[in-house]
């Protein structure tokens, strides 16, 4: 597997026995029953935002359960595939916060995001067919607090977006002056309907926190 800058990342992880025990739990996984994302697609966050270009992380909960859904990148979907209510939540907020009109997007793709140094994380990279977080496993909860570790390492501005209790949990691993924390409800709309994502600005303020630290900011809406 080749994640560019992430290689070392991995390298040094790769000896550690929750991997193991993570890669012995696919293998038989991917062998017997039907696992989403394609195993050749569970780290494509990591292949599209190499680790010098992530300037925003967003915390997803685990992929899509439904067939041709799940991409490797949290809240994404694969082209010619319907919005799902959370992803078409999370583009409501971005019209309402950049005042634009009109259908929202047919494409829930969100590789355009990747490609400007949004992490698009899933705190569990894999799941079973039809039944969400099959895959809630302790491995991938210690791979996800090693990944915030080396990216809470990283001096320079990056914004972490945190929605919902899940992401939430991993604030406390968070503690870089030079970065930011936007904490949310979740998109879902059992959670946004509750209040707390809608009207929240939380793509306008990770902007202005890149703007003010001299990075480049996040073109959020689909061109």
């Amino acid at each position: 597997m080749n994640f560019n800058s992430w290689d070392e990342v991995f390298k040094n992880l790769e000896n550690r026995e929750y991997i193991k025990d993570l890669q012995g739990f696919l293998d038989c996984e991917y062998k017997n029953k039907t696992i989403y994302p394609p195993r050749n697609e569970i780290f494509n966050a990591f292949k599209l935002t190499p680790l010098e270009d992530v300037k925003v992380v967003i915390f997803g909960q685990d992929p899509y359960p439904n067939p041709n859904e799940a991409m490797g990148l949290a809240f994404s979907v694969k082209e010619g595939i319907k919005l799902p209510p959370s992803l078409q939540n999370i583009f409501k907020e971005i019209y309402k916060e950049y005042e634009k009109e009109g259908e929202l997007p047919k494409s829930g793709d969100l590789t355009y995001l990747a490609k400007q140094g949004v992490l698009l994380l899933n705190s569990y990279l894999t799941v079973e067919a039809h039944k969400p977080l099959s895959h809630k496993r302790k491995e991938y909860e210690l791979l996800l607090i090693d990944i915030i570790s080396v990216l809470n390492k990283i001096h320079k501005p990056i914004v972490f977006m945190l929605w919902g209790g899940n992401a939430k949990k991993y604030r406390k691993y968070l503690t870089n002056p030079y970065h930011k924390v936007i904490e949310t409800n979740h998109p879902s709309p059992l959670s946004a309907n509750r209040g707390g994502w809608f009207g929240s600005n939380c793509f306008l303020e990770a902007n202005k926190y890149l703007k003010e630290n001299g990075a480049k900011e996040i073109s959020w809406l689909k061109d």
